[in-house]
């Protein structure tokens, strides 16, 4: 029952708390519409990696695979046609090497950009900001002569190096260091502090959740890459998780079970990465700011 107070009525808490309890109603239902269907591409995965070849292509729709496979999973690292278990520490190699050198660089190169006043600065990050509009295929054949000049096919440092900068990275670290604190680094002048001492004892320290964020995204971008690991690495001994599961595909029969198991395993870094990281990614990106 309305209060009145003068001229305008005032409801009870416990009313204005009910009639807020039921406007978050369709929120909650389209939240759980949403999340069905982004679960379920996850469903299908692990229900067809359960599953026999007979099972997954019966015309009957069965919601739980009865009985369970698992011999799918030992098939997958038993086929001597694909080094499934050498391709995914290929992989985990490369993305544990690429997503923190690769953050470092370019955390050091935004820095310099945002906050060292050298002439031709605005030139060289304009340079960087093109080459986000250059298609990552157009670099492949001179890239992949200068490293195979230099003897890097077939190595995991070949597929590592050309990965090692990235122009999106050194934009968001630019962005998230032009919003830093300058009392901070006048303070560490004051103390004697050139560039180099400000960066690693005053700033570096106090980017942690960029850092964070920015090298979980590099580590997915590195697990998941497939065209350069694919031009580059040319023998089975060098092939990533990525490229050991497409063999699957172009294999003359098609398994579907492993395939859809070897999907299950090689996500399965990535759902854990970004379980752990997902926080500090939104909170990184956040900090950046996208504009000027």
């Amino acid at each position: 029952m309305a209060v009145l107070t003068g001229n305008a009525p005032v409801v009870p808490a416990k009313v204005r708390e009910r009639s807020g309890g039921w406007g978050r109603v369709p929120k909650y239902l389209l939240a759980g519409v949403l999340v069905l269907i982004f679960l379920l591409p996850f469903y299908i995965m692990v229900r067809n990696a359960l599953m026999t070849r007979a099972q997954v292509a019966s015309p009957e729709w069965s919601w739980l695979p009865d009985p369970l496979s698992w011999v799918n999973f030992g098939d997958l690292f038993a086929d001597p046609s694909v080094p499934m278990g050498h391709a995914l520490l290929n992989s985990l190699v490369i993305a544990v090497v690429t997503a923190p050198v690769g953050t470092m660089f370019g955390s050091m190169a935004g820095y310099a950009l945002a906050r060292i006043d050298v002439p031709g600065r605005r030139a060289v990050f304009t340079y960087v900001l093109v080459t986000l509009m250059i298609p990552q295929s157009v670099t492949f054949v001179p890239t992949f002569v200068v490293v195979g000049a230099m003897g890097g096919v077939n190595t995991e440092w070949g597929i590592i190096a050309p990965n090692l900068f990235s122009a999106f990275t050194v934009i968001l670290f630019r962005n998230f260091y032009l919003r830093f604190p300058a009392e901070i680094e006048e303070a560490g002048r004051l103390d004697g502090l050139g560039y180099l001492g400000v960066y690693r004892r005053l700033v570096l320290p106090n980017s942690g959740a960029m850092i964070a964020s920015l090298g979980a995204l590099m580590f997915i971008e590195s697990w998941n890459s497939f065209l350069w690991p694919l031009v580059i690495g040319q023998d089975p001994s060098s092939w990533t998780a990525q490229i050991a599961l497409s063999t699957f595909l172009t294999a003359q029969t098609i398994n579907l079970p492993a395939l859809f198991a070897g999907a299950l395993v090689t996500i399965a870094p990535l759902v854990a990465m970004f379980l752990v990281a997902q926080r500090f990614i939104v909170r990184g990106i956040a900090a950046s700011g996208m504009k000027e």
